[in-house]
Protein backbone atom coordinates (compact mmCIF):
# COMPACT_ATOMS: atom_id res chain seq x y z
CA UNK A 1 0.00 0.00 0.00
CA UNK A 2 1.49 3.49 -0.56
CA UNK A 3 -0.69 6.64 0.60
CA UNK A 4 0.32 10.14 -1.15
CA UNK A 5 -0.16 12.75 1.23
CA UNK A 6 -1.12 16.28 1.40
CA UNK A 7 -1.65 17.09 -2.53
CA UNK A 8 -4.07 19.05 -4.08
CA UNK A 9 -6.17 16.55 -5.83
CA UNK A 10 -8.20 16.80 -8.75
CA UNK A 11 -11.20 15.17 -8.44
CA UNK A 12 -13.77 13.84 -10.30
CA UNK A 13 -15.98 17.16 -10.04
CA UNK A 14 -13.47 18.71 -11.62
CA UNK A 15 -12.44 20.77 -8.33
CA UNK A 16 -8.97 20.72 -6.25
CA UNK A 17 -8.73 19.74 -2.70
CA UNK A 18 -6.15 18.80 -0.55
CA UNK A 19 -6.01 15.03 0.66
CA UNK A 20 -4.06 11.91 0.64
CA UNK A 21 -4.83 9.04 -1.97
CA UNK A 22 -4.22 6.17 -0.86
CA UNK A 23 -2.86 2.89 -3.58
CA UNK A 24 -3.11 -1.05 -3.58
CA UNK A 25 -2.98 -3.49 -5.92
CA UNK A 26 -2.38 -1.10 -8.95
CA UNK A 27 -5.44 1.19 -7.85
CA UNK A 28 -6.97 3.61 -6.05
CA UNK A 29 -8.61 2.44 -2.44
CA UNK A 30 -9.37 5.86 -1.30
CA UNK A 31 -9.28 9.68 -1.61
CA UNK A 32 -9.91 11.19 1.52
CA UNK A 33 -9.36 14.56 3.48
CA UNK A 34 -5.81 14.63 5.03
CA UNK A 35 -7.00 15.54 8.07
CA UNK A 36 -9.55 12.59 8.59
CA UNK A 37 -7.06 10.16 7.41
CA UNK A 38 -5.55 7.78 10.23
CA UNK A 39 -4.69 5.08 8.57
CA UNK A 40 -1.55 3.77 9.43
CA UNK A 41 1.19 1.06 7.76
CA UNK A 42 2.38 0.63 4.26
CA UNK A 43 4.99 3.30 2.12
CA UNK A 44 4.21 7.14 2.11
CA UNK A 45 4.89 9.92 -0.55
CA UNK A 46 4.84 13.72 0.39
CA UNK A 47 3.07 15.38 -2.28
CA UNK A 48 2.89 18.84 -0.12
CA UNK A 49 2.66 21.50 -2.49
CA UNK A 50 2.07 19.52 -5.59
CA UNK A 51 -0.79 19.08 -7.41
CA UNK A 52 -2.42 15.42 -8.22
CA UNK A 53 -3.66 14.69 -11.58
CA UNK A 54 -4.73 11.54 -13.33
CA UNK A 55 -2.45 10.67 -15.70
CA UNK A 56 -2.49 11.29 -19.24
CA UNK A 57 -4.16 9.36 -21.43
CA UNK A 58 -2.59 9.77 -24.91
CA UNK A 59 -4.18 8.54 -28.19
CA UNK A 60 -2.19 9.86 -31.08
CA UNK A 61 1.55 10.38 -30.47
CA UNK A 62 4.17 9.74 -33.25
CA UNK A 63 7.15 11.44 -31.93
CA UNK A 64 8.73 7.98 -31.17
CA UNK A 65 9.59 8.25 -35.04
CA UNK A 66 12.53 10.35 -34.16
CA UNK A 67 14.14 7.33 -32.30
CA UNK A 68 13.73 5.17 -34.87
CA UNK A 69 14.96 7.61 -37.24
CA UNK A 70 16.72 10.36 -35.75
CA UNK A 71 18.66 11.81 -38.53
CA UNK A 72 17.48 11.65 -42.50
CA UNK A 73 18.82 7.70 -43.35
CA UNK A 74 20.23 7.38 -39.89
CA UNK A 75 17.90 4.40 -37.75
CA UNK A 76 18.10 2.43 -34.44
CA UNK A 77 16.58 -0.64 -33.41
CA UNK A 78 13.12 -0.34 -32.20
CA UNK A 79 13.44 -1.90 -29.05
CA UNK A 80 16.16 0.60 -28.08
CA UNK A 81 13.56 3.30 -29.71
CA UNK A 82 10.81 2.08 -27.56
CA UNK A 83 12.79 2.45 -24.19
CA UNK A 84 13.46 6.04 -24.65
CA UNK A 85 10.34 7.02 -25.81
CA UNK A 86 9.07 5.35 -22.88
CA UNK A 87 10.97 7.39 -20.53
CA UNK A 88 10.36 11.09 -22.23
CA UNK A 89 6.58 9.77 -22.08
CA UNK A 90 6.31 9.04 -18.86
CA UNK A 91 8.79 11.96 -17.42
CA UNK A 92 5.86 13.63 -18.90
CA UNK A 93 2.90 12.02 -17.09
CA UNK A 94 1.73 9.89 -19.72
CA UNK A 95 0.39 6.77 -18.23
CA UNK A 96 -1.57 4.73 -21.19
CA UNK A 97 -0.21 6.01 -24.70
CA UNK A 98 -1.91 4.47 -27.78
CA UNK A 99 1.55 4.68 -30.56
CA UNK A 100 0.63 6.33 -33.91
CA UNK A 101 2.23 4.01 -36.23
CA UNK A 102 1.80 5.16 -40.09
CA UNK A 103 1.17 1.78 -42.11
CA UNK A 104 1.41 2.75 -45.38
CA UNK A 105 2.31 1.78 -49.12
CA UNK A 106 5.45 3.95 -49.11
CA UNK A 107 8.87 1.79 -48.46
CA UNK A 108 11.17 2.93 -45.80
CA UNK A 109 10.19 4.18 -42.23
CA UNK A 110 6.39 3.71 -42.85
CA UNK A 111 6.37 -0.06 -44.79
CA UNK A 112 4.72 -2.92 -44.49
CA UNK A 113 8.34 -4.42 -43.04
CA UNK A 114 8.81 -1.65 -40.82
CA UNK A 115 5.28 -2.00 -39.27
CA UNK A 116 6.59 -5.86 -38.90
CA UNK A 117 9.08 -5.35 -36.58
CA UNK A 118 7.53 -2.40 -34.61
CA UNK A 119 4.56 -4.79 -33.50
CA UNK A 120 6.64 -7.76 -33.10
CA UNK A 121 9.17 -5.02 -31.03
CA UNK A 122 6.70 -3.42 -29.07
CA UNK A 123 5.20 -7.07 -28.32
CA UNK A 124 8.51 -8.47 -26.90
CA UNK A 125 9.50 -4.77 -25.16
CA UNK A 126 6.36 -4.18 -23.40
CA UNK A 127 6.88 -5.85 -19.79
CA UNK A 128 9.98 -3.14 -19.32
CA UNK A 129 8.16 -0.32 -20.27
CA UNK A 130 6.66 2.04 -17.48
CA UNK A 131 3.74 3.48 -19.37
CA UNK A 132 0.64 1.05 -20.73
CA UNK A 133 1.66 1.36 -24.42
CA UNK A 134 -0.52 0.32 -27.02
CA UNK A 135 -1.10 0.28 -30.84
CA UNK A 136 -2.93 2.91 -32.63
CA UNK A 137 -2.63 1.95 -36.43
CA UNK A 138 -2.92 4.78 -38.68
CA UNK A 139 -3.66 2.74 -41.91
CA UNK A 140 -3.18 4.41 -45.10
CA UNK A 141 -6.42 4.06 -47.22
CA UNK A 142 -4.37 3.40 -50.77
CA UNK A 143 -2.26 0.34 -49.01
CA UNK A 144 -4.06 -2.31 -50.61
CA UNK A 145 -1.59 -5.12 -50.41
CA UNK A 146 -1.29 -5.45 -46.83
CA UNK A 147 -5.37 -5.72 -45.79
CA UNK A 148 -4.93 -9.70 -44.90
CA UNK A 149 -2.31 -8.92 -42.81
CA UNK A 150 -3.31 -5.67 -41.51
CA UNK A 151 -7.34 -7.38 -40.74
CA UNK A 152 -5.66 -10.36 -38.96
CA UNK A 153 -3.93 -7.63 -36.63
CA UNK A 154 -7.03 -6.34 -35.80
CA UNK A 155 -8.88 -9.57 -35.45
CA UNK A 156 -5.83 -11.07 -33.15
CA UNK A 157 -5.84 -7.62 -30.86
CA UNK A 158 -2.60 -6.52 -31.58
CA UNK A 159 -3.88 -2.98 -32.59
CA UNK A 160 -5.47 -0.61 -30.02
CA UNK A 161 -7.32 2.10 -32.30
CA UNK A 162 -7.66 1.69 -35.74
CA UNK A 163 -7.45 4.85 -37.62
CA UNK A 164 -7.68 5.53 -41.36
CA UNK A 165 -5.38 7.73 -43.14
CA UNK A 166 -5.38 9.09 -47.00
CA UNK A 167 -2.07 11.26 -47.37
CA UNK A 168 -1.79 10.78 -51.12
CA UNK A 169 -3.78 13.82 -52.40
CA UNK A 170 -1.71 15.83 -49.78
CA UNK A 171 1.52 14.81 -51.14
CA UNK A 172 0.79 14.72 -54.75
CA UNK A 173 -0.14 18.33 -53.82
CA UNK A 174 3.34 19.11 -52.79
CA UNK A 175 5.51 17.47 -55.18
CA UNK A 176 6.88 21.50 -55.61
CA UNK A 177 7.47 22.04 -51.62
CA UNK A 178 11.25 21.53 -51.51
CA UNK A 179 11.56 21.10 -47.77
CA UNK A 180 8.77 18.23 -47.80
CA UNK A 181 10.06 16.64 -50.87
CA UNK A 182 12.83 16.18 -49.01
CA UNK A 183 10.98 15.04 -46.02
CA UNK A 184 9.49 12.44 -48.38
CA UNK A 185 13.02 11.00 -50.16
CA UNK A 186 14.70 10.87 -46.47
CA UNK A 187 11.77 8.91 -45.23
CA UNK A 188 11.42 6.43 -48.22
CA UNK A 189 15.22 6.40 -49.46
CA UNK A 190 13.52 6.94 -52.72
CA UNK A 191 14.76 9.51 -55.30
CA UNK A 192 12.54 12.17 -56.74
CA UNK A 193 11.59 10.73 -59.80
CA UNK A 194 10.99 7.37 -58.30
CA UNK A 195 8.78 8.65 -55.41
CA UNK A 196 6.79 10.34 -57.65
CA UNK A 197 6.28 7.47 -60.05
CA UNK A 198 5.19 5.48 -57.02
CA UNK A 199 2.26 8.38 -56.08
CA UNK A 200 1.19 8.07 -59.50
CA UNK A 201 0.98 3.99 -59.49
CA UNK A 202 -0.63 4.40 -56.01
CA UNK A 203 -3.29 6.86 -56.86
CA UNK A 204 -4.07 4.73 -60.24
CA UNK A 205 -5.19 1.67 -57.80
CA UNK A 206 -7.86 4.30 -56.20
CA UNK A 207 -10.78 2.97 -57.35
CA UNK A 208 -10.31 0.16 -54.85
CA UNK A 209 -10.16 1.80 -51.83
CA UNK A 210 -13.63 2.45 -50.50
CA UNK A 211 -13.89 -1.61 -50.89
CA UNK A 212 -10.76 -1.58 -48.73
CA UNK A 213 -12.11 0.57 -45.69
CA UNK A 214 -15.51 -1.02 -45.83
CA UNK A 215 -13.68 -4.29 -44.59
CA UNK A 216 -11.48 -3.27 -42.50
CA UNK A 217 -13.95 -1.12 -41.32
CA UNK A 218 -16.12 -4.44 -40.76
CA UNK A 219 -13.03 -6.25 -38.90
CA UNK A 220 -12.64 -3.13 -36.09
CA UNK A 221 -16.52 -3.28 -36.11
CA UNK A 222 -16.02 -7.31 -34.88
CA UNK A 223 -13.09 -6.83 -32.55
CA UNK A 224 -14.48 -4.21 -30.82
CA UNK A 225 -11.64 -1.76 -31.67
CA UNK A 226 -12.58 1.99 -31.73
CA UNK A 227 -12.32 3.59 -35.11
CA UNK A 228 -10.82 6.58 -36.04
CA UNK A 229 -10.66 8.75 -39.12
CA UNK A 230 -7.99 11.31 -39.63
CA UNK A 231 -7.14 14.67 -41.42
CA UNK A 232 -11.07 15.00 -42.28
CA UNK A 233 -11.82 17.53 -44.57
CA UNK A 234 -15.16 17.79 -44.98
CA UNK A 235 -19.07 16.96 -42.33
CA UNK A 236 -19.47 14.63 -45.60
CA UNK A 237 -15.89 12.71 -45.18
CA UNK A 238 -16.81 12.47 -41.24
CA UNK A 239 -20.22 11.39 -41.96
CA UNK A 240 -19.11 8.59 -43.83
CA UNK A 241 -16.91 7.18 -41.99
CA UNK A 242 -19.03 7.76 -38.87
CA UNK A 243 -21.79 5.74 -40.53
CA UNK A 244 -18.92 2.73 -40.66
CA UNK A 245 -18.22 2.80 -36.83
CA UNK A 246 -15.67 5.37 -36.41
CA UNK A 247 -16.60 7.73 -33.44
CA UNK A 248 -13.36 9.83 -33.55
CA UNK A 249 -12.43 12.67 -35.46
CA UNK A 250 -8.93 12.62 -35.72
CA UNK A 251 -7.51 16.07 -36.54
CA UNK A 252 -10.32 17.80 -38.87
CA UNK A 253 -9.19 19.93 -41.37
CA UNK A 254 -11.17 22.94 -40.37
CA UNK A 255 -13.89 24.31 -37.75
CA UNK A 256 -16.63 22.97 -40.00
CA UNK A 257 -15.80 19.38 -39.86
CA UNK A 258 -15.01 19.86 -36.14
CA UNK A 259 -18.25 21.63 -34.96
CA UNK A 260 -20.34 19.01 -37.17
CA UNK A 261 -18.35 15.62 -35.43
CA UNK A 262 -18.88 17.04 -32.41
CA UNK A 263 -22.53 17.71 -32.52
CA UNK A 264 -23.21 14.54 -34.11
CA UNK A 265 -21.03 12.54 -30.76
CA UNK A 266 -18.09 12.23 -31.93
CA UNK A 267 -14.67 12.60 -29.95
CA UNK A 268 -12.97 15.55 -31.73
CA UNK A 269 -9.09 15.13 -31.50
CA UNK A 270 -6.90 18.02 -31.78
CA UNK A 271 -3.16 18.47 -30.90
CA UNK A 272 -1.33 20.01 -28.07
CA UNK A 273 1.21 21.76 -29.59
CA UNK A 274 -1.25 23.39 -31.86
CA UNK A 275 -2.69 24.52 -28.29
CA UNK A 276 1.06 25.74 -27.06
CA UNK A 277 1.94 27.78 -30.35
CA UNK A 278 -1.23 29.24 -30.69
CA UNK A 279 -1.92 27.84 -34.18
CA UNK A 280 -1.57 24.77 -36.50
CA UNK A 281 1.89 24.35 -37.78
CA UNK A 282 -0.02 23.06 -41.17
CA UNK A 283 -2.61 26.16 -41.08
CA UNK A 284 -5.41 24.13 -39.89
CA UNK A 285 -7.66 24.47 -37.28
CA UNK A 286 -6.49 26.33 -34.78
CA UNK A 287 -7.16 24.42 -31.27
CA UNK A 288 -7.04 27.38 -29.08
CA UNK A 289 -10.20 28.17 -30.96
CA UNK A 290 -12.01 24.78 -31.04
CA UNK A 291 -11.76 24.51 -26.92
CA UNK A 292 -12.97 27.94 -26.49
CA UNK A 293 -15.80 26.96 -28.56
CA UNK A 294 -16.33 23.87 -27.03
CA UNK A 295 -15.78 21.57 -30.39
CA UNK A 296 -12.67 20.11 -28.76
CA UNK A 297 -12.63 16.92 -26.35
CA UNK A 298 -9.39 15.45 -26.43
CA UNK A 299 -5.83 16.79 -26.85
CA UNK A 300 -2.89 14.80 -27.54
CA UNK A 301 1.02 15.02 -27.91
CA UNK A 302 1.29 14.69 -31.44
CA UNK A 303 4.74 15.55 -32.73
CA UNK A 304 5.63 16.18 -29.07
CA UNK A 305 5.25 14.89 -25.90
CA UNK A 306 6.59 17.80 -23.29
CA UNK A 307 3.08 19.37 -24.93
CA UNK A 308 0.27 16.95 -23.51
CA UNK A 309 1.38 18.12 -20.09
CA UNK A 310 1.70 21.80 -20.64
CA UNK A 311 -1.54 22.62 -22.66
CA UNK A 312 -4.28 22.49 -20.12
CA UNK A 313 -2.28 24.96 -17.69
CA UNK A 314 -1.93 27.13 -21.55
CA UNK A 315 -5.55 26.73 -21.72
CA UNK A 316 -6.10 28.28 -17.98
CA UNK A 317 -3.36 30.96 -18.51
CA UNK A 318 -5.47 32.02 -21.05
CA UNK A 319 -8.36 31.99 -19.23
CA UNK A 320 -9.95 29.61 -22.02
CA UNK A 321 -11.04 26.64 -19.73
CA UNK A 322 -10.31 26.03 -15.85
CA UNK A 323 -7.52 23.54 -14.99
CA UNK A 324 -9.83 21.35 -14.17
CA UNK A 325 -11.71 20.88 -17.36
CA UNK A 326 -8.87 21.32 -19.60
CA UNK A 327 -7.24 18.41 -17.99
CA UNK A 328 -10.11 16.33 -19.08
CA UNK A 329 -8.85 16.56 -22.53
CA UNK A 330 -6.09 14.56 -21.91
CA UNK A 331 -7.23 12.31 -19.25
CA UNK A 332 -11.13 11.35 -18.72
CA UNK A 333 -11.81 12.39 -22.10
CA UNK A 334 -9.24 10.53 -24.14
CA UNK A 335 -9.60 7.82 -21.93
CA UNK A 336 -13.48 7.30 -22.81
CA UNK A 337 -13.13 8.01 -26.60
CA UNK A 338 -11.01 4.68 -26.78
CA UNK A 339 -13.39 2.79 -23.97
CA UNK A 340 -11.14 2.43 -21.57
CA UNK A 341 -13.62 2.92 -18.36
CA UNK A 342 -11.02 2.14 -15.92
CA UNK A 343 -8.78 5.13 -15.81
CA UNK A 344 -8.83 9.15 -16.55
CA UNK A 345 -9.87 10.38 -13.13
CA UNK A 346 -8.88 9.89 -9.19
CA UNK A 347 -11.46 7.70 -7.92
CA UNK A 348 -11.74 4.86 -5.39
CA UNK A 349 -11.61 1.70 -8.02
CA UNK A 350 -9.92 3.28 -10.80
CA UNK A 351 -6.48 2.06 -11.86
CA UNK A 352 -4.30 4.18 -10.43
CA UNK A 353 -2.25 6.40 -13.07
CA UNK A 354 -1.29 9.39 -11.21
CA UNK A 355 1.39 12.73 -11.62
CA UNK A 356 2.59 14.82 -9.46
CA UNK A 357 3.23 18.71 -10.31
CA UNK A 358 4.72 21.18 -9.62
CA UNK A 359 3.03 24.43 -10.68
CA UNK A 360 5.08 27.05 -8.66
CA UNK A 361 6.29 28.41 -11.69
CA UNK A 362 2.77 28.81 -13.62
CA UNK A 363 4.79 29.62 -17.31
CA UNK A 364 6.14 25.94 -16.97
CA UNK A 365 4.74 23.12 -14.41
CA UNK A 366 7.03 20.73 -13.68
CA UNK A 367 6.55 16.67 -13.32
CA UNK A 368 7.76 15.76 -10.60
CA UNK A 369 6.79 12.18 -10.37
CA UNK A 370 4.31 9.69 -12.61
CA UNK A 371 2.74 6.33 -11.19
CA UNK A 372 1.21 3.99 -13.73
CA UNK A 373 -1.06 0.62 -12.75
CA UNK A 374 0.28 2.32 -8.88
CA UNK A 375 3.68 2.01 -9.59
CA UNK A 376 6.45 4.56 -9.42
CA UNK A 377 7.62 4.99 -13.03
CA UNK A 378 9.48 8.56 -12.91
CA UNK A 379 10.83 10.31 -10.62
CA UNK A 380 12.75 13.97 -10.14
CA UNK A 381 13.25 16.04 -7.46
CA UNK A 382 13.94 19.10 -9.86
CA UNK A 383 16.29 20.99 -8.04
CA UNK A 384 14.08 21.12 -4.64
CA UNK A 385 16.35 20.67 -1.38
CA UNK A 386 15.08 17.40 -0.40
CA UNK A 387 13.46 14.85 -2.51
CA UNK A 388 11.57 13.03 -0.21
CA UNK A 389 8.32 13.44 -2.09
CA UNK A 390 10.00 11.36 -4.40
CA UNK A 391 11.50 8.34 -1.98
CA UNK A 392 8.53 6.23 -0.70
CA UNK A 393 9.46 5.35 2.93
CA UNK A 394 7.59 3.43 5.66
CA UNK A 395 4.85 5.17 7.58
CA UNK A 396 5.45 4.43 10.59
CA UNK A 397 9.21 4.53 10.05
CA UNK A 398 10.92 7.53 11.96
CA UNK A 399 8.09 9.82 11.70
Amino acid sequence: MLRIRNGKVLLPEGRFETCDVTVADGVVAAVETAAGNGRKGGDEMDASGLLVLPGLVDIHGDAFERQLMPRPGVTFGHGLALLETDRQMTANGITTAYHGLTCSWEPGLRSREAARRFLDELQAVRPRLGCDTRLHMRFENHNLDMADEVEEWIGTGRVGLFSFNDHLDHMLARLDDQDKMSTYLHRTGLGREAFVALLERVRDASADVPALQERLAAAARAAGVPMASHDDPSPGVRQWYRERGSRIADFPVNLETAVSAHEAGDHVVLGAPNVLRGVSHDKRVTAREAVAGGFCDVLTSDYFYPALPQAPFALAREGLAELGAAWRLVSENPARAVGLDDRGSIAPGKRADLVLIDAAHPGLPLVRATLAGGRVVFSCAGGRREDSAFQTRGAEAGA
